[in-house]
């Protein structure tokens, strides 16, 4: 497989992260982000298990802020 496997990242409101893939049906979460990245690796491993591992993940923060003006 040549195709990145990608993720976006969003913080959850209690501050930990929430990873969903773009490419595949594979959801993941983890309390810091150390600890989100193992959790993709790992959800990446399980899901590809019978077949070739990506040669890369991509993982995408996502910041949806409000600002107020004026």
């Amino acid at each position: 497989m040549n195709a990145d496997v990608v993720f976006e990242v969003t913080q959850d409101e209690d501050g930990g992260y929430v990873a969903e893939c773009l490419t595949q049906p594979i959801v993941t979460q983890g309390d810091t982000w150390e600890e989100l990245r193992r959790n993709v690796q790992e959800a990446v491993s399980a899901y590809f298990f019978d077949r070739e591992v990506p040669k890369t993940v991509r993982i995408r923060l996502i910041r949806d802020e409000l600002l107020a003006v004026g």
